[in-house]
């Protein structure tokens, strides 16, 4: 245990200044390692943003390596005062930790997530994924990484003397903190004024948990609380900046000038298209083109905003603060087409009014077109009575019309008469009663499409914003919003578009990829559709290997055999296709990097 003649006290002495600035070089070393964070993360477009950055970026990772050092290596140093022991132990320490940042940084370029044990036991689970192939050869630089940090423990050991004696440790040391208490001030003040060049920034390092103090700042008169509650409405959802498209829109032929009608009878399940049930879709569903394995982009009103959109939930909220319309609408405005928008709720929804609808006028079925209030009560027939009298006094430019059917939500109203029934047969029946009165409506709407002899020239597109589930989980879900099984996302798409053969289509379709049909075979967009949506054309029957559906804190990638749902947190689940859940099996590394990469591939490179 005694290396030389010195004192006890001595040798824990040199090994403390040892450790100092052996710790100091793997401090540089980090830094190093972490410009790949920086270089996978947008670089801020504001002076402040990119001072905070490097701010941040120094005083972390100098935190971070030096608290390490304190925690752990600086008890041993009066535990096994043997220096040859103890800088073994410490090369090994750093070693493993060098090594576990490289695979962390590699994660967080691959799939935006840090390391923790799930995202381990994801990352490294299959070994037949070429991912965790890649991930484990950066285990080749474990080696090199050791002999470097002999030589650098060796080097320091010897020149421990001289490089006391540049007096440059307690600068070096005061750089460190001022760093690290500065970027935790500007971020308490970013918080709390909502600067989102910096807040955005939270998450860039791994162990980065950058303090907020609204309740100190508001105790000392620093921040107004109502101040505060106001812009918090205000800045609800403006997280990051989408870049849609990601590229300009070019054509390679001129629209078709064909009508556009789309037709959602909200909540509304696939299975409801029988004879039985709704035999006018049904039969609309004979004679056109009806997609039998059609899924909505969300199990919540939300799934709207992919069909319009064409792009995942999860942009919802920063495509509302941005007031960008709905690719699709905009290229029909530009060809010249007018706009009919009815609900029949009026566009309760909010999502209508403040994002998809916001630029364009939709009829107000409370008031009559004189603008005085109407007698008539907001209804799925009052709006489809204002849309009918739209088509007599049109005038000959083509014209997008948007029906949303709302029997089905208020699906209560139709309890049954009949005795002796369970609670869940009530609710199956009053449900059933609902869509035929929803079939009924629809009639409505197609037989003045052939009253008016518009029939031919009008793409005619039925489908809903969501389904509805039964229980068939067996996790008492009734209704919609509570898992991502196929009761709750697939719901019924049926288009009737002239000059297109009635077939059944059976590959799995995608709201997401309506806009992208529509741009493509109506407006006749030639640019590539990834850079616009993340569907695909509906008439492209290629097997996909997954679709796409969530909200903004989850993701759903369902594929022909299972169902993977992770939330932000990297936390997943894996279900079959009944929705059970599968403890003993892993999602695909590569499906899940697709999602994630499709959750991050239209926010812009800049913040």
């Amino acid at each position: 245990m005694v290396d030389s003649g010195n004192s006890y006290g001595e040798r824990v002495s040199r090994l403390v200044g040892w450790g100092h600035w052996f710790a100091f070089f793997n401090i540089i070393a980090a830094m190093l390692v972490g410009t790949r964070y920086i270089s996978a993360s947008p670089w801020p477009d504001t002076l402040f943003g990119q001072i905070y950055l490097l701010t941040s970026w120094v005083g972390h990772f100098g935190f971070l390596v030096f608290a390490l050092y304190l925690l752990i290596l600086f008890p041993l140093t009066f535990i096994i005062p043997s220096r040859k022991l103890f800088r073994l132990i410490a090369v090994c320490f750093a070693t493993f930790g060098l090594t576990v940042l490289l695979i962390d940084t590699q994660a967080y370029q691959t799939i935006n997530l840090h390391l923790s044990p799930v995202v381990w036991e994801l990352l490294f689970g299959d070994e037949s994924s070429p991912v965790s192939s890649d991930l484990q050869h950066l285990f080749i630089v474990l080696p090199p990484i050791f002999l470097a940090q002999l030589a650098l423990s060796e080097w320091v050991w010897r020149k421990q003397r001289k490089l006391s004696h540049t007096h440059i440790g307690r600068p070096i040391s005061a750089l460190f903190f001022l760093c690290f208490i500065s970027s935790h001030l500007i971020f308490i003040w970013a918080d709390a004024y909502f600067y989102n060049p910096i807040t955005v920034q939270k998450a860039n390092f791994p162990l980065s948990y950058p303090m907020t103090a609204k309740s100190f700042m508001e105790k000392h008169g620093l921040l107004d609380r109502e101040e505060y509650l106001q812009k918090l409405k205000d800045n609800e959802g403006s997280v990051d900046l989408v870049s849609y498209p990601l590229s300009e829109i070019e054509f390679n032929r001129r629209s078709e000038n064909l009508n556009v009608l789309i037709v959602s009878i909200n909540n509304l399940r696939s299975d409801m298209l029988s004879p039985d049930v709704m035999p006018v879709s049904y039969g609309f569903s004979l004679n056109n083109q009806n997609f039998l394995n059609h899924y909505s982009s969300s199990n919540d009103d939300f799934g709207v905003f992919g069909l319009m959109y064409g792009i995942p939930t999860s942009y919802a909220s920063s495509i509302k603060s941005q007031g960008t319309p709905p690719l699709f609408l905009s290229t029909l405005r530009k060809q010249g087409y007018a706009f009919k928008l009815f609900s029949g709720d009026n566009f309760e929804d909010d999502l209508y009014r403040d994002t998809i609808f916001r630029n364009y006028p939709w009829v107000d079925i409370s008031k009559n077109t004189d603008g005085t209030p109407s007698e008539i009560p907001i209804s799925d027939n009052a709006a489809i009575e204002r849309w009918q009298q739209s088509l007599i006094s049109d005038g000959s430019e083509p014209w997008f019309s948007y029906i949303e059917l709302t029997t089905v939500d208020s699906f209560d109203n139709y309890q049954p008469v009949k005795a002796n029934l369970s609670p869940e047969q009530q609710f199956i029946a009053a449900y059933s009663a609902a869509a035929s009165a929803a079939d009924f409506e629809f009639g409505k709407i197609l037989q003045t499409l052939v009253d008016q002899k518009l029939l031919d020239n009008t793409i005619v597109i039925l489908t809903s914003n969501h389904g509805t589930e039964f229980n068939e989980t067996k996790s008492r879900s009734w209704g919609s919003n509570t898992n991502y099984s196929q009761y709750q996302l697939k719901v019924p798409l049926v288009i009737h578009w002239p000059g297109k053969l009635a077939a059944d289509y059976t590959h799995m379709t995608s709201h997401l990829d309506v806009p992208v049909t529509i741009m493509q075979d109506l407006s006749g967009v030639s640019t590539n559709a990834k850079n616009y949506s993340s569907g695909r054309n509906l008439f492209d029957e290629r097997k996909r290997k997954w679709i796409i559906a969530g909200d903004t804190k989850e993701l759903a990638l369902i594929t022909d055999n299972d169902t993977t749902v992770v939330d932000k947190f990297g936390n997943y689940s894996l279900y079959d296709r009944d929705y059970q859940k599968l403890d003993d099996k892993n999602p695909r590394l590569p499906i899940l990097m697709q999602g994630f990469t499709e959750l991050q591939r239209f926010y812009s490179k800049s913040q």
